[in-house]
């Protein structure tokens, strides 16, 4: 799982042959803190199928702008370029699995 900035937006996320999944956070978030490890599963668990990134708001702070992210975490799933859906808030690793499996 791969923390990118604004910079690597494009060649991560917008490039990619692969759905991405773009988890929105900061540090200073618990229920981001509480997500984490969660994603780092669901990486493991579902590569191949899905490539999921982190993005510090904090650090990065113009491509989650971009996308109108105003609370976080915020998740949205990329799809050839394109974001397709959007998940706002920590949830159970089983609704995230379904999420993305009904998605991609």
């Amino acid at each position: 799982m791969n923390t990118i900035n604004d910079n690597e937006f494009d060649a991560e996320v917008k490039q990619s042959d692969t759905p991405v999944l773009l988890d929105f956070f900061a540090q200073w978030c618990g229920p981001c803190r509480q997500l984490s490890p969660i994603l780092e599963e669901i990486s493991k668990e579902m590569e191949g199928k899905i490539k999921i990134c982190k993005m510090d708001i904090d650090e990065s702070p113009n491509t989650p702008t971009s996308f109108g992210v105003r609370g976080i975490p915020t998740m949205i799933i990329f799809k050839n370029g394109e974001a397709i859906a959007t998940k706002v808030g920590a949830t159970p690793k089983s609704a995230l699995i379904e999420w993305i499996n009904s998605v991609i």
